[in-house]
């Protein structure tokens, strides 16, 4: 059983480490993902690896947990929600840039490939 502050930190390590196939692995076959820098959803294990290889390529990847406001909500049995806030970084036009952005899970953290739903999207800036 992967404890959900496990998940986190383990997917968080893959993205910093630009590591598709770590991330690739932590999600179910039928897992969901709306992701934070695309306006699809993806569905399927060839979509998702293929967001996280685009993602990978970016230089200056890397992200950071608002761990004060990481929240887990038991469900039922294995299952939870796990969301908060995370900080992505990497380099656009030869500047490091900051995206705020918020993200929610739903997770069997008794299956090997664990993530079912993952929705991120940038926190909109204030007008």
């Amino acid at each position: 059983m992967m404890k959900p502050y496990e998940l986190i930190n383990r997917w968080m390590q893959g993205v910093n480490e630009a590591d598709v196939e770590l991330l690739s692995s932590l999600y179910d076959a039928n897992a969901l993902l709306i992701p934070t820098f695309s306006n699809h959803m993806l569905k399927t294990p060839e979509q998702i690896r293929g967001y996280f290889e685009r993602l990978a390529s970016r230089e200056g990847l890397s992200i950071s947990l608002h761990e004060k406001l990481f929240t887990v909500q038991p469900i039922n049995g294995s299952f939870y929600t796990m969301s908060g806030l995370y900080n992505w970084q990497f380099i656009v036009d030869d500047e490091l840039l900051n995206f705020e952005a918020r993200f929610s899970y739903f997770i069997d953290a008794v299956n090997p490939r664990p993530i079912l739903h993952h929705h991120s999207s940038q926190i909109p800036r204030m007008i």
